[in-house]
């Protein structure tokens, strides 16, 4: 049986053989409790608590939390606090994510909203005409931050820490550094570019004119005092407060390194927008997939929606291999772009109706259907499969690995799936003067236009369509599986083929994750790693698909409930470096 205790307030802390008995207000989490000489491994199995992130610090930092007491959500926050220093082109206090946490004491599935938002002053015409790559890199793509009020939601309904105990590793983290890897190597050298068309962001990120060496000690003081400031100030000093007044400024007036030729567009945003600004608690999304209960993030996430018809779409399906998997994406994400985004009236009951999932899978049969396919119509009145039509092809945004995710249970099995983001790989380029940290370009996940009609297109305070998708899956009410990925819209289609691959073709998490992937957006041609391609190719190519290479779909981290109270926490072996799972403890 699974222990559902819930986490009471921190009484003891357990510091080596050691039992230290504190107040809870005086609970203290360190940075890394685990063994010197740690190296990152993908796959860990164990009891207790588990972790997985993209990197090994900030899996160390989630894992001292649990082994001092805290619970899932203390060391979720913990943890993408410190992917804020060590993932910097990824995570940060001036981004937003997602989270789906299940309670275990009241066994409910519960999501929160982090999501940025679309300044007072922005349109729908507010982003028509501007190329993509010169919108990203402007004050112009930056969205009201959304992590430090969702932190401090999470905490305050689900944590036992305050925000200012859950930064502590972090503080640490960022002042004494952290090897320099190729991964952080790689990432500021593909933005050095633009790093060096900024003052603020040169002097932290290409120390001397160039990227930090791999083996280096990278540091990061400026962030270590905002974390400690924050810790003290509580949100309101971002929320309407000096820090919040520092990020406008550096929206509206990006310090632009003198003799730079590059077009830098201010943006919009005004301290109210700030003051403005909710974290949300929304209903998750939910369908049931072979007996087993899939719940994601409802809009303005895009993630649970078409995850979650997908997979609908797949159980009509009389099999389920490589060519099905493709083509319920394809015809979901037909659907996610019609009608999906942060509007009154997403048709989601419908979209996640069985009805619609039946109209829908009749459409698929041996042979791949062109793309664009035409939307359906989540009406609920279903009737005859009819011949699948057309509709006109728009341009997508380019996609890369930007983005993070991380999960985290506890010894009372409470479940913490968190994307974290700033958008593209290094946000919008633009660090905030003495402050370490990057600034967002989220708003670039905007429609831009013109589109009328589309449920993406800006408007002011809306959040824009993402794709992200932490998911937990739930077995006869109890956590079987938590999972997710970054990737931008290929962030759905990891997800989904990481459960295909769980649960139609027989793999196990670790072979699900590592498997090669494709990804199939309603778009002519599907992107495919090379080994996918390999695989898979010659059959696929015969059944009309038209495979591309795309090297790196992905970066995923998971964690699954075994039997007898084991757990087994996964991530990547290779893409992006590969990513770091512990477990509190390997034996009982």
């Amino acid at each position: 049986m699974i222990n559902r205790r819930i986490a009471a307030p921190l009484a003891g802390v357990l510091v080596g053989s050691s039992l230290l008995l504190v107040q809870p207000a005086a609970a203290s989490p360190q940075a890394s409790p685990v063994r010197p000489g740690a190296e990152k491994k993908p796959v860990a199995e164990g009891y207790g608590g588990a972790v997985s992130t993209v990197d090994l610090d900030a899996s160390k930092v989630a894992l001292g939390v649990l082994r001092q007491g805290g619970n899932a959500m203390d060391a979720a926050v913990a943890a993408a606090a410190a992917l804020g220093v060590t993932e910097p082109y990824s995570a940060g206090l001036a981004g937003g994510g997602f989270i789906v946490y299940y309670d275990a004491r009241r066994k409910k599935v519960h999501t929160i909203d982090g999501r940025e938002t679309a300044p007072k002053a922005m349109g729908p015409t507010s982003l028509e005409g501007i190329p993509f790559e010169e919108a990203v890199t402007s004050g112009l793509s930056a969205g009201v931050p959304g992590s430090v009020a969702q932190w401090e939601l999470a905490l305050r309904k689900f944590g036992t820490l305050s925000l200012k105990q859950a930064l502590r590793p972090s503080i640490e983290l960022a002042s004494r550094g952290f090897k320099v890897d190729q991964t952080f190597y790689d990432q500021t050298a593909a933005n050095a570019a633009r790093f060096k068309d900024f003052t603020s962001t040169a002097k932290l990120y290409l120390p001397g004119g160039a990227p930090p060496p791999v083996g280096s000690t990278f540091r990061n003081p400026e962030l270590a005092e905002t974390y400690r400031k924050l810790g003290k100030q509580g949100g309101g000093w971002l929320y309407g407060g000096a820090l919040g007044a520092e990020v406008v400024a550096t929206v509206k007036k990006p310090p632009v390194t003198p003799g730079s030729t590059r077009n830098v567009r201010p943006g919009l945003m005004e301290l109210a927008d700030l003051k403005a600004y909710r974290a949300l608690e929304r209903p998750p999304t939910k369908v049931t997939y072979k007996g087993m209960d899939v719940y994601g993030m409802a809009p303005p996430s895009s993630g649970g929606s078409t995850v979650g018809e997908a997979l609908n779409i797949l159980q009509v399906l009389p099999k389920v291999g490589e060519h099905e998997y493709l083509e319920a994406s394809r015809l979901s994400f037909a659907d996610r772009g019609k009608y999906v985004g942060d509007i009154p009236g997403v048709p989601l009951e419908e979209l996640l109706s069985d009805g619609f999932a039946k109209e829908r899978a009749c459409l698929i049969g041996e042979r791949a259907l062109t793309s664009p396919v035409a939307p359906g119509n989540p009406d609920g009145t279903y009737g005859p499969c009819a011949p699948a039509s057309s509709a006109e092809a728009t341009p997508s945004a380019p996609e890369g690995p930007e983005t993070t995710h991380l999960v985290v249970t506890d010894r009372w099995n409470n479940v913490v799936a968190y994307n974290i983001t700033i958008e593209s790989t290094g946000g919008n380029g633009i660090v905030v003067p003495g402050r370490g940290f990057l600034l967002n370009n989220e708003l670039t996940d905007f429609t831009f236009g013109p589109a009328p009609g589309d449920p993406n297109l800006p408007a002011p305070g809306k959040r824009p369509r993402s794709s992200m998708a932490p998911t937990i899956v739930l077995d006869d009410g109890r956590p079987l599986l938590a999972l997710g990925s970054p990737g931008g819209s290929t962030i759905i289609t990891t997800v989904l083929q990481i459960l295909v691959n769980r649960w139609d073709l027989g793999m196990s998490l670790p072979e699900a994750l590592a498997a090669p992937r494709a990804t199939q957006r309603n778009t002519p041609q599907t992107q495919a790693e090379q080994a996918f391609i390999d695989r898979y190719g010659a059959e696929l190519t015969e059944r009309g698909h038209s495979l591309v290479l795309n090297p790196e779909i992905g970066a995923a981290t998971a964690v699954e409930f075994l039997r007898n109270g084991k757990l087994q926490a996964v991530a990547e072996p290779t893409r992006r470096g590969g990513g770091s799972a512990l477990v509190v403890s390997e034996r009982r």
